[in-house]
C-alpha cells in the first residue's frame, strides 16, 4: 500500500498535466550564480587579468620594435606610420586656415604687454587666449604657445608669470584656453552662485572633461584632437604677429594634462622647434620611485585608461604610437623631458632611448630635462607641487632656452586680477556668436547620420554593408571558439535550469543560465541581456519570465563580460573602475561592447548546439532596469559626485540586441528596452548621463541605431521603449513602422510570426 501510494504521488508530481506551473514567486527565488564559491573571486578578477595581459602584449610589441632598430633610417620607417596612425586616432581635421583673430582689450604692463584676444579654431569655435608681447618688440621674436594644467584655466598666476617673464626677455606667448576650461567652459558652473549647495568650483572644468571627452567620441572627435587643432591655429596666429621667428617656435605643456596635448601637437607639427611636455612619454608622478632595476621590461610603456580622455590615447595599443613613440619623435628637434617630481634618471628606460635617437640626428645637445623634488603624495616644502609650471621646474628650462634659442630670461613675480585678462565682451559675443561644443557635436553627428543614410538609401538589403561599417568602429566581433563548462542542471516549479561557464579569449568567462520550461521539447529561446545582469533580472522581471516559460518559452539569462558575476564594481560612473577598464580598451580598439558582442555571439553558437533547444532561431531581449529620470528633474548638477547626478541610462542591452540582429543570420526578432533614440545625440548636453562603456567611438559614421532598425525591420521589432539624452522616456517613438511593445512579454509565436 505504501509503495502504490509513493508511486501515485510521484506520478503527480511529474506529470506534465499537473506540474506545478512557474510563478514570479518561485522565479525571484532561484539562485542564477553559477561560479563554484571557490571560484568566484577568481571569476571576478578575470576582466582585470585579462586587460593586464594585453597591456603587457602591447608593451612587448612595442619594445621588440624598438629593440630591432638601429639606425636613423630603420628609426623613420618605424615611427612615420606610428604618427601617421596617431593623427588618424584624432579624428577629422577642417581646412588649415589662417585664422580671424579679434583683439578684446590690452593690458599695458612693465616691460610687456598683454593682449586678450580671441581666435576662431573651426567654424563657430573661438579660442579665448591671452597674448603677452614684448613692451619694445624686435625684428625677430621667438613664439612660444604654454598648454595650461587641467586645474585652472589661462589666468591663474603661474601662467601670467611666464608669459610675463618671456615676454620681458623678447618672446612671444600665447596661453590660450583649453576646450572647456575658463571661457570656453561647457557647463554652467561658473561660481559659488551658481549651484546652491557647497561644490568644489574650481575642479568643474576638470571634471567635465569627461563629458566632452565622450561627446567628441560619439562622432569619431577626440578631446585631444580638438585640443591639438586649437594649438596649431594658436601657433598660426603668433606667426601671425610681426617679427615672430617661424624657426624659433616653442611648445611648453603643463605639469597635469598639458603635457599630453602638447606632446601630441608637437609631435604632428614640424614648425615646433622645442617641446617641452611635462609627464608625458615616461614616468609619472605617480610611479614607483626609484625605478626597478628591471625598468626596461617591466616599465609600462602604454599606461592605463581613465576618465581623463587626454591621458589615455585611442588605438595607441593597437597601432603602437605609445606615448614614448611620441616624445621619441621629437628626439630629432629640440626637447625638455620634464617632470614635477623626482625623477630617477638613472633607471628611466625612455631617457634612454630618447638619448640613443638624439644621437641618430646628431642632436644630443638638443635633449634636455627638468626635474623637481620630493613626491606627488608629500606636502612638505621638498614636495615641488606646481599647477602649471612653477619656479623650481623652470630654472632647467630657463638655461635650455638661452642655449637653443638664446632667450635670457630673469624671474619675474606679477600678477593681474584674473579679470584683467578676459576676452569675451557681451559686444563680442552678440557679434560672433559662438557655438557651444554641443551644437557643433549635434551638427557633426547629423551630418555624419545623413551621409550614411544617403549610402544606405534604396538598398533594401544592406546588411553586408551595415556589418562592414560597424565593424570598422566596433574592431573585431566574430564569435570566438569557445569551451562550454556544464556547471549543473536541476528542477524547480515548472522548469528546470541549466548552469553553464563558456571560456574563449585568454579564458575569459561567460556565466549562462537556461531556464527551461517543463515538458516542453525544444521550445522557443528569448535571450535577455542587460547591464544589471542576471541576478537582478530575474528579481526585477520574475513575472515576465514565469509568463515565458508559462507559455512554453525558454529564457537565457548570459552575464555578458562585464555584467554581473564579471561585473567591475558596482559603480558606471566617471571614476569607476569600469570606466578605467573600458577607456584603457579603446586604446586597444576593442570597445568593450565588442567584447560584450562577441559573447552574446558565442552564447548563441552555445545554443544552437544545445540539445534541448537546438534548432530554435533565438530571440534577443535589449533590456535596462535603469531608473528613467522625470522630465523636470533638475540637470544643472555639478560633477563632484556622481551620486548626486540623475540616473544615467543603461543603453547596453538594447545595443546588443540590435547588433545580434545585425551580426546573427538566424536571429528571429528582437525587443528593445530603455534605449537611447540615436548614440550621437547623447552629446547634446553638458552632462552625459550614459556610461563610458556603452558608447562606441565613431557611431556617428554608420548611421546610428535609426539606420539599423529601419534597415533590420524585416525582421520583427517590437520597441518598449526609448530614452532622450538625459535619460527620459521619449513619449511616441520615431518608427512609424516598428510596432511598439504591447504587453510585458510580447514573444508569442502568434506576435513573432508577423511583421
Amino acid at each position: 500500500m505504501l509503495a502504490l501510494r509513493l508511486s501515485l504521488l510521484v506520478s503527480f508530481l511529474f506529470d506534465s498535466s499537473l506540474a506545478a506551473q512557474p510563478t514570479a514567486e518561485s522565479i525571484a527565488k532561484l539562485d542564477v550564480t553559477v561560479a563554484p564559491e571557490a571560484e568566484r573571486k577568481a571569476l571576478a578578477g578575470m576582466m582585470g587579468e585579462y586587460l593586464r595581459a594585453r597591456q603587457r602584449e602591447a608593451n612587448d610589441r612595442s619594445s621588440a620594435e624598438w629593440k630591432r632598430i638601429t639606425n636613423r633610417e630603420q628609426w623613420e620607417a618605424f615611427v612615420t606610420p606610428k604618427l601617421a596612425a596617431l593623427r588618424e586616432s584624432l579624428g577629422t581635421f577642417p581646412e588649415a586656415k589662417s585664422p580671424t583673430v579679434r583683439v578684446a582689450s590690452t593690458f599695458e604692463g612693465d616691460g610687456f604687454a598683454i593682449d586678450n584676444i580671441l581666435y576662431e579654431s573651426r567654424p563657430g569655435l573661438w579660442v579665448t587666449a591671452n597674448l603677452y608681447r614684448p613692451a619694445k618688440p624686435t625684428g625677430s621674436m621667438p613664439g612660444m604657445v604654454i598648454v595650461h594644467a587641467h586645474h585652472t584655466p589661462k589666468e591663474h598666476g603661474e601662467l601670467q608669470e611666464m608669459g610675463m617673464i618671456w615676454a620681458r626677455a623678447g618672446c612671444l606667448v600665447l596661453v590660450p584656453d583649453m576646450l572647456g576650461h575658463g571661457e570656453r567652459r561647457q557647463h554652467p558652473f561658473v561660481d559659488a552662485s551658481s549651484y546652491p549647495k557647497p561644490y568644489r568650483v574650481s575642479r568643474q572644468d576638470y571634471f567635465f572633461r569627461y563629458d566632452n571627452g565622450l561627446r567628441l567620441h560619439l562622432v569619431g572627435e577626440s578631446l585631444i584632437g580638438w585640443m591639438a587643432w586649437d594649438i596649431w591655429r594658436g601657433v598660426d596666429v603668433l606667426l601671425k604677429q610681426k617679427g615672430c621667428d617661424p624657426k624659433r617656435l616653442i611648445l611648453l605643456g603643463s605639469v597635469a594634462g598639458g603635457g599630453d596635448p602638447c606632446a601630441v601637437a608637437a609631435a604632428l607639427d614640424e614648425r615646433i622647434a622645442a617641446a617641452v611636455p611635462f609627464n608625458f612619454g615616461g614616468p609619472q608622478p605617480e610611479s614607483r620611485y626609484p625605478l626597478p632595476e628591471d625598468a626596461e621590461t617591466s616599465f609600462n610603456y602604454m599606461g592605463g585608461g581613465s576618465w581623463e580622455s587626454t591621458r589615455n590615447l585611442r588605438l595607441s595599443g593597437r597601432d603602437g604610437f605609445l606615448p614614448w613613440v611620441i616624445v621619441g619623435s621629437l628626439a630629432k628637434r629640440k626637447m625638455v623631458y620634464a617632470h614635477e617630481f623626482n625623477w630617477d634618471r638613472e633607471r628611466d628606460p625612455v631617457w634612454k632611448r630618447l638619448h640613443t635617437i638624439a644621437g641618430w640626428y646628431g642632436n644630443a645637445d638638443g635633449l634636455a630635462f627638468t626635474t623637481g623634488r620630493g613626491s606627488v603624495r608629500g606636502s612638505s616644502p621638498e614636495d615641488t607641487h606646481c599647477t602649471h609650471i612653477g619656479p623650481v621646474q623652470r630654472k632647467a628650462i630657463h638655461e635650455a632656452f638661452r642655449k637653443w634659442f638664446g632667450i635670457e630670461t630673469v624671474e619675474f613675480k606679477h600678477r593681474v586680477p584674473a579679470e584683467t585678462l578676459r576676452c569675451w565682451t557681451p559686444e563680442l559675443e552678440k557679434e560672433l556668436k559662438p557655438k557651444t561644443l554641443g551644437e557643433l557635436v549635434l551638427a557633426i553627428g547629423q551630418q555624419r547620420y545623413e551621409a550614411a543614410h544617403r549610402r544606405h538609401e534604396g538598398k533594401p538589403d544592406d546588411r553586408n554593408a551595415l556589418r562592414e561599417e560597424w565593424t570598422r568602429v566596433l574592431g573585431s566581433t566574430e564569435p570566438p571558439k569557445s569551451t562550454v563548462r556544464i556547471v549543473g542542471s536541476e528542477a524547480f516549479p515548472g522548469g528546470t535550469i541549466d548552469r553553464v561557464i563558456l571560456s574563449h579569449e585568454s579564458n575569459i568567462p561567460v556565466p549562462v543560465v537556461l531556464l527551461r520550461p517543463a515538458k516542453v521539447e525544444k521550445p522557443p529561446v528569448v535571450v535577455v541581456l542587460a547591464q544589471a545582469g542576471k541576478a537582478k533580472l530575474v528579481k526585477e522581471r520574475a513575472e515576465e519570465y514565469a509568463q515565458l516559460l508559462s507559455k512554453g518559452i525558454a529564457v537565457c539569462l548570459p552575464d555578458v563580460r562585464g555584467t554581473g558575476e564579471t561585473s567591475l564594481g558596482n559603480g558606471r560612473g566617471r571614476n569607476s573602475a569600469a570606466t578605467s577598464y573600458s577607456s584603457s580598451l579603446l586604446m586597444h580598439g576593442d570597445p568593450l561592447l565588442a567584447g560584450q558582442l562577441r559573447d552574446l555571439r558565442a552564447v548563441l553558437g552555445w545554443l544552437r548546439k544545445h540539445d534541448a533547444v537546438a534548432g530554435q532561431a533565438p530571440i534577443l531581449w535589449g533590456d535596462s532596469l535603469a531608473k528613467a529620470n522625470e522630465p523636470n528633474a533638475n540637470f544643472a548638477i555639478p560633477r563632484d559626485d556622481d551620486a548626486a547626478l540623475p540616473a544615467s541610462s543603461e543603453p547596453m542591452g538594447g545595443l546588443l540586441a540590435i547588433l545580434g540582429l545585425l551580426y546573427e543570420e538566424d536571429v528571429k526578432a528582437i525587443h528593445l528596452r530603455g534605449s537611447p533614440l540615436r548614440l550621437s545625440s547623447l552629446g547634446r548636453s553638458h552632462l552625459m548621463l550614459v556610461p563610458h562603456d556603452a558608447l562606441v567611438p565613431g557611431v556617428s559614421h554608420t548611421g546610428d541605431l535609426p539606420e539599423l532598425i529601419y534597415k533590420l525591420a524585416a525582421k520583427p521589432i517590437a520597441i518598449g521603449d526609448f530614452v532622450t539624452d538625459r535619460n527620459v522616456k521619449v513619449a511616441k517613438h520615431p518608427f512609424p513602422n516598428i510596432a511598439t511593445e504591447p504587453d510585458p512579454v510580447p514573444w508569442t509565436v502568434a506576435q513573432f510570426g508577423k511583421k
